[in-house]
């Protein structure tokens, strides 16, 4: 395939743009706020993101090179089809949950970060030790769609797929550590428009190919391979729920997620947004749907690319690109390129960013350094952006399959932070002992059910398990669904356990090492009156309190919960009379 020269200039038009845009929102970053929020505009942009850009940004978040490349692979792969793309389905009713039921408690509170109510409610250990999978999930997204880049450019315009990932990936790291959210919202607003343009400008020229059938034949039909509209076989039926299951309810505690709720206006405006990008999330898969459709009724053996075709040459993963590249003209191609381009940046610098800001403010700031200056945080966020930059760039050169490191950037999140939320949000009286005890049976539970994708293999045979092409086995019953419930019903039982062998005298206070029953209001927890600056959030939003400032911590957060025991405290009452 010979070098494009005009697919190279485009690309690099295309990122010079795109970087212009992100350092203008990098300069309107730094005249937005005092110099002491800095750290608080970059993290959740001042807290004044409007309907317009937080639709675009939230809907850009997952609309990504994986969410792209995946779908439509999965409804060109023969034996899976359009019933196994479930993506867009699954994302789609995530963001209406997350809508629904998580936005508004998350947003009133005025948290900076998703971490923010565990370290409140069970302290800073417990919240360094759920970074740990909140960190695994932003990585492994981000080195699915930098690998979703890299393929593409490599099949276009025929470079070597280790320089395009990297320089993909300085290009929105450079963005991303100037500029903050500001520069990954606005650069999405520009990256959003240029997936839909391009990918629809694509699918008419593709489907006009003479090599291309008929989709509407293809789709229940059997001509060139199995019909792309696909089907469950009733023994994978349990596998499909629970991996439907993962995406939709493992979609929910996302800090990429929560970082555009938070950085709302209002309450309100956090749940409008999820619900705009939830229709935003179906409306960009359909051109997708389209191109794995074309791609699966294609005659391969009739267009330059020859035979075998892509599913025998093993880059079913590429169908994307190779469709843009062998069925649409070299212009088009060229166009379609910059809009799979696009999508992978509106990913990957959500993905770093939260990955950075977490670590900057729940692990660094909270955990560590509770007096460290604005300025020392803006720094600690600056490295941690290059460091998880670099980390999902390596790994993004060995991925196998676009969609199977999708499938497990979820797993931890589903399994171990969403029953975790859900007990820190709407269970009333759980506590560390509880959010630890679930957090490993979760995990022992999935790590004990094997993973193909790294060759592991299961400890626990679940009926209905067999072994695939590689001997390793693969479970049909719903496992990761089972870890999940089981970790969400332990943190509940442990919790309430603890809290009556504690309080009933069964137990003596010094054996409460982990200070959260008897000894509740030692160093170990956050400040829970005021952990977030009063004047970030609408006052009829907030629960019915007087704030008061953290002789500790130089920004705080809220929890309705905490202001029970905050009345019944002598130590905190004769705080605030003073």
């Amino acid at each position: 395939m010979p070098f494009h020269v005009e697919g190279l200039v485009a690309i690099v038009v295309f990122y010079l743009a795109i970087l212009a845009v992100g350092i203008w929102a990098a300069w309107k970053t730094k005249n937005t706020g005092s110099e002491g929020d800095r750290s608080e505009a970059i993290i959740v942009g001042g807290r004044d993101i409007g309907l317009l850009v937080g639709g675009f940004t939230m809907t850009a978040t997952w609309v990504g090179g994986g969410y792209i490349n995946g779908t439509a692979e999965a409804v060109y792969v023969p034996g899976y089809g359009l019933a196994w793309a479930q993506a867009p389905i699954g994302y789609s009713l995530s963001l209406v949950l997350g809508g629904l039921f998580f936005a508004k408690p998350m947003r009133s509170k005025g948290y900076v970060t998703m971490l923010d109510p565990f370290q409140q409610l069970y302290g800073k250990r417990m919240g360094g030790l759920l970074f740990i999978p909140a960190l695994m999930g932003e990585m492994f997204w981000a080195a699915a769609i930098f690998s979703a880049l890299g393929a593409t450019i490599s099949v276009i315009i025929d470079i070597n797929i280790n320089i395009s990932v990297i320089i993909s990936a300085l290009i929105a790291t450079m963005y991303t550590l100037v500029g903050g959210l500001y520069s990954v919202a606005y650069t999405d607003v520009v990256q959003l428009f240029c997936i839909f343009l391009g990918l629809w400008i694509s699918v008419p020229f593709a489907m006009s190919h003479p090599a291309v059938t008929d989709i509407g034949l293809t789709a229940v039909h059997h001509v060139h391979q199995a019909p792309w509209l696909g089907s469950i076989n009733s023994l994978d039926i349990y596998t499909w729920l629970d991996n439907f299951l993962l995406l939709t309810l493992g979609g929910i505690p996302w800090q990429a997620y929560f970082q555009r709720v938070l950085s709302s206006s209002s309450a309100t405006y956090a749940q409008v947004l999820s619900f705009l990008a939830a229709f935003g999330c179906l409306v960009m898969a359909l051109p997708a749907i389209l191109i794995g459709a074309i791609g699966a009724s294609t005659a391969w053996n009739q267009t330059e690319y020859g035979v075998p075709d892509p599913m025998t040459k093993k880059e079913a993963d590429m169908i994307l690109p190779i469709v843009l590249q062998y069925l649409c003209p070299v212009y088009i191609s060229f166009f379609g390129l910059g809009a799979v381009s696009a999508a992978v940046m509106s990913s990957a610098d959500s993905s770093i960013l939260s990955a950075s800001s977490m670590f900057a403010r729940n692990i660094y700031q909270l955990s560590f350094r509770q007096n460290a200056s604005d300025r020392e945080i803006v720094w600690v966020m600056r490295i941690t952006v290059f460091l998880f930059g670099a980390s999902a760039t390596a790994m993004a050169l060995l991925a196998s399959s676009v969609y199977g490191l999708w499938y497990l950037s979820s797993d931890l999140v589903y399994i171990i932070i969403f029953p975790q939320l859900l007990c820190v949000l709407f269970i009333k009286g759980t506590n560390t002992y509880g959010a630890i005890a679930g957090y490993l049976f979760g995990l022992v539970l999935r790590i004990t059910g094997g993973e193909p994708y790294l060759y592991l293999q299961p400890l626990i045979y679940y009926p209905g398990c067999y072994p695939d092409e590689n001997n390793i086995y693969v479970q049909r019953f719903p496992f990761k669904t089972l870890a999940m419930l089981t970790s969400f019903f332990t943190n509940i039982i442990v919790s309430y356990l603890a809290k009556y062998l504690f309080e009933s005298g069964t137990l003596p206070p010094k054996l409460d090492f982990l200070d959260a029953v008897v000894a509740r209001y030692s160093r170990e927890h956050m400040d829970k009156a005021t952990l977030v600056k009063s004047d970030n959030i609408v006052l009829n939003e907030l629960a019915p309190v007087n704030p008061r400032h953290s002789l500790t911590l130089s920004s705080t957060f809220t929890n309705k919960e905490a202001f029970n025991y905050v009345d019944s405290s002598p130590e905190l009452s004769n705080t605030e009379d003073n």
